[in-house]
C-alpha cells in the first residue's frame, strides 16, 4: 500500500480513536498534559510559543498555554488565511475570535503576528520517533519551513492523547520530525542530544 495510502487509513484509525474519548475523559487526560507540560516545557526567557484553539476531539491545549504564559511566554494562535497558508496571530484573552475554516476560530487581522520559538503542533497520528500524521493538508509544514527560511528553527511539541500513537508513520524526504511529544502521560523529548543520552 503507498505511503500516501496507509497515512490516511491511520489517520482515520486514530481519529476515530480519539472521538471515541468521552467528553470528560478528555477534559481530565487535557488537564494531566497540561501539567506534564507545565513542569517539562523550557522557557528561556522571554519566548513565543504557538498553541492552538481545539476543534473537533482534539486535546484542550488552553489549559497549558495559560500556564505557559503565566510563566512569561507570548503565546500565539494558528490563523488559516487561505488554503495554503496560516499564520500565527497573538492570542490575548478577551480579545475577539473571528470563524475561518474548518470550523476554526482566531484572532482578528488587527492581531499581531508573531513567529514561535515552540510550537504545541495538533496531530491525528503519531510514532515513537517523533513522525506525525496530520490533517493532510500540509498546513504546517509550510509554515515551518517558511520560519527555517527566515533563521527560525522552532522547537516543535507533538499535542496528542496516548491513544493517537502507532507503530509507524510512514515517513517521507521532506517530513518534519517532531521534538517531543506531549500527552497525558507525559513529554517524550524525541531531540537528538535526548536520543544520543539513551543510545
Amino acid at each position: 500500500m503507498p505511503g500516501r495510502s496507509i497515512k490516511s487509513v491511520l489517520r482515520a484509525e486514530r481519529l476515530a480513536a480519539r472521538d471515541a474519548l468521552d467528553v470528560a475523559e478528555r477534559v481530565e487526560k487535557s488537564l494531566l498534559l497540561a501539567s506534564h507540560g507545565m513542569g517539562a516545557i523550557d522557557l528561556d526567557g522571554p519566548t513565543v510559543v504557538s498553541g492552538f484553539l481545539p476543534i473537533r476531539s482534539e486535546v484542550d491545549v488552553r489549559p497549558l498555554m495559560d500556564l505557559l504564559e503565566d510563566r512569561g511566554a507570548r503565546i500565539c494562535v494558528p490563523v488559516v488565511l487561505d488554503k495554503q497558508t496560516i499564520v500565527f496571530r497573538e492570542f490575548v484573552h478577551g480579545a475577539e475570535l473571528v470563524s475561518g475554516v474548518f470550523g476554526t476560530v482566531g484572532p482578528g487581522p488587527e492581531a499581531v503576528e508573531l513567529d514561535p520559538q515552540i510550537m504545541l503542533v495538533p496531530l491525528a497520528a503519531f510514532d515513537a520517533r517523533g513522525h506525525r500524521i496530520g490533517y493532510g493538508g500540509g498546513y504546517y509544514d509550510r509554515a515551518i519551513h517558511r520560519l527555517q527560511q527566515k533563521g527560525i528553527n522552532p522547537r516543535l511539541i507533538g499535542i496528542a492523547f496516548d491513544c493517537q500513537e502507532v507503530a509507524s508513520v510512514p515517513d517521507e524526504p521532506h517530513d518534519i520530525r517532531l521534538h517531543g511529544i506531549l500527552t497525558e502521560s507525559g513529554l517524550r523529548d524525541l531531540s537528538d542530544e535526548a536520543i544520543a543520552k539513551i543510545g
